[in-house]
């Protein structure tokens, strides 16, 4: 994920443009398939350049990252060709523009700080589970059910809370998600994008190095360029302490931040789902047991 340099391989902008010219059947373009073999999956280059409206030397120049600064229309042409969605085509603009930079500004890593306003809107969500997460998905802040929520992350340091860390590492999380594998999919859709705008950020770069290194399944998805992000809708949790609930959730952003977003959960009041989770919530609010004093004592008394 380095700055956008081209290199034998083009830039970020090239591998986006072949991965999704390789989603594309030529019938589901328009075009005859003869009856010969086709050594390209999906669509060759001149067939995207024939509906793109541009030459086949620009658009190779584009894959291979020696042109990089494509004008707005011909990357909205690109977009419609290959059929992409609106999150999909916001995405290829950043990176055209990503990639016509000539200096780049050094990246900082964002401030982890929450407003003590933030802190109190949280608090008034109970017991509907609500955190807050950084652009790359650290978990900032939480309300009770909010960590609850996570089985198991409350276990790890601060620090290393994280949603991706979580859903990929923490071993309660494929059985706590209905549906795992689309909430791992969206997870690495969102640090796509961000990857697509700011590809040297020092927070995405320790985080997708770490899973990269530790699961398969965040490598593969790695390589795929989703981006399409679900800001909305339900969610199923099978939950060892309150059972199975189906939530609505809401993901919004927090304007004045570098990147922080609001994720809440919610049920109606007077169901199965809502009395979970006030019982989710009074289970978060409890303190953390206390180490029993001989077990302190004989760590003590070890260390001496």
């Amino acid at each position: 994920m380095t700055r956008e340099q081209p290199t034998s391989e083009g830039t970020e902008l090239g591998r986006f443009l072949r991965d999704r010219r390789a989603r594309i059947s030529p019938a589901e373009a328009g075009f005859t398939v003869g009856s010969g073999p086709r050594r390209t999956p999906g669509l060759r280059r001149e067939e995207l350049a024939t509906l793109s409206g541009i030459s086949v030397g620009y658009y190779i120049r584009l894959e291979r990252g020696k042109e990089t600064r494509p004008s707005a229309s011909v990357v909205d042409s690109l977009a419609r060709a290959l059929r992409l969605e609106e999150d999909e085509h916001e995405y290829l603009r950043g990176l055209a523009a990503l990639a016509a930079r000539i200096a780049p500004e050094p990246p900082t890593a964002p401030s982890r700080t929450v407003r003590p306003g933030v802190k109190l809107l949280l608090e008034s969500l109970r017991p509907n589970p609500a955190h807050v997460v950084s652009r790359t998905g650290d978990l900032l802040a939480a309300n009770p059910s909010g960590l609850r929520l996570l089985t198991g992350i409350e276990e790890w340091p601060a620090r290393q809370r994280n949603l991706a860390r979580y859903l990929f590492l923490h071993p309660t999380a494929r059985t706590l998600f209905h549906g795992w594998a689309a909430q791992v999919r969206g997870s690495v859709a969102r640090l796509h994008a961000l990857a697509g705008t700011d590809p040297d950020a020092p927070d995405l770069t320790r985080l997708a190095g770490e899973l990269l290194l530790k699961s398969p399944e965040f490598a593969r998805l790695w390589e795929r360029y989703d981006v399409k992000v679900h800001a909305y809708g339900r969610k199923t949790f099978h939950h060892p302490e309150v059972g199975d609930l189906t939530l609505g959730h809401q993901t919004m952003e927090l304007e004045g931040t570098p990147g922080h977003r609001l994720i809440t959960h919610h049920a109606e009041p007077g169901t199965p789902d809502y009395d979970a989770l006030v019982l989710l919530d009074l289970l978060g609010s409890q303190p953390a047991p206390r180490e029993p004093a001989s077990s302190r004592d004989e760590t003590t008394s070890s260390s001496t």
